[in-house]
C-alpha cells in the first residue's frame, strides 16, 4: 500500500459525536454498520461494547498502536494551532473551547487505541481505502463517511466522490456523509454533480439536517439509498 504515516493527521470523533453527526437511531444501531475513514475514532470501540455490530476501513489501520499513537502526539499541536487560528470557523457551544475540543478528541484517539488490537484480531479495524472496499455486495446495512468525502473537495476530485459513493453503495443498502462542506467551512462544489449522477442511476439521494454543527454551516448529512 503507497501510503505513509507522515500523510495523515490523525483525529477522531468520539461517540456521541457519531451519533449525532449521521442522526443515529437505536434502530440504526442494531445494524451492520461500516465506517469508511474512520480513523483513530471511537465510535467503533464503543459500540462494540454496546453490541453493535461495525467494521471500520481506513488506510491507517496498516500501522501498529505505537506508531499511530507516536503521530497522534506528533500531530495534536499542529492541529490546536490551527484550531485557535480558526476558531471563528466553529460554533463553541457543545464544545466550549479550543481545550475542551482537544479534550473530546484525545478522550476518543485513546479508547480507540485501547481497542485497537483487539479489534483488528477480530475484524473490526480493516486496513484500506475507498474507491475499494474489500467486501460482498448488500454485507452492509448502512455505510458511514464522517469528515472525508466532500471535505476534501480540492484535493479529490468529483470523479473520485462519485466512484467512492457507488463503492459503499455496492457494499451498503444506505449511505451517510457528514459533513457536506469543505475544509474552511465552503459548500463542496461536488455535491451537486454527485446528487445528479446518483438522482439519475436510480438512487434516493436527499441532503438532511442533523443535530450536530460544530464547523459553521456543517449541520447536514446526505443520505443516499439503494433503490
Amino acid at each position: 500500500m503507497s501510503f505513509t504515516l507522515d500523510k495523515v493527521v490523525p483525529w477522531g470523533r468520539s461517540y456521541d459525536e457519531y451519533l449525532r453527526m449521521f442522526a443515529l437511531t437505536e434502530d440504526n444501531l442494531g445494524r451492520q454498520i461500516l465506517g469508511c475513514g474512520d480513523g483513530p475514532a471511537s465510535f467503533n470501540a464503543e459500540l462494540n461494547q454496546r453490541g453493535g455490530h461495525i467494521i471500520s476501513i481506513d488506510p491507517i489501520y496498516v500501522f501498529n498502536v505505537d506508531q499511530i499513537k507516536s503521530r497522534i502526539a506528533e500531530t495534536y499541536e499542529e492541529v490546536m494551532t490551527q484550531t485557535r487560528k480558526n476558531k471563528n470557523e466553529f460554533i463553541w457551544e457543545t464544545i466550549s473551547s479550543v481545550e475542551d475540543l482537544g479534550r473530546i478528541r484525545m478522550s476518543a484517539m485513546e479508547t480507540f487505541l485501547e481497542d485497537f488490537n483487539a479489534g483488528k484480531q477480530e475484524g473490526r479495524y480493516i486496513a484500506g481505502e475507498l474507491p475499494s472496499l474489500p467486501f460482498d455486495r448488500g454485507q452492509f446495512d448502512i455505510g458511514l463517511s464522517s469528515h472525508f468525502l466532500f471535505l476534501y473537495s480540492a484535493q479529490l476530485s468529483a470523479e473520485f466522490h462519485l466512484k467512492a459513493l457507488k463503492e459503499m453503495l455496492r457494499v451498503a443498502n444506505e449511505v451517510r456523509v457528514f459533513p457536506l462542506l469543505m475544509l474552511g467551512g465552503v459548500p463542496s462544489p461536488h455535491l451537486a454533480f454527485v446528487t445528479e449522477q446518483l438522482t439519475n442511476d436510480g438512487f434516493y439521494v436527499e441532503a438532511k439536517q442533523v443535530p450536530y454543527e460544530f464547523q459553521k454551516g456543517g449541520n447536514e448529512m446526505l443520505v443516499i439509498k439503494n433503490a
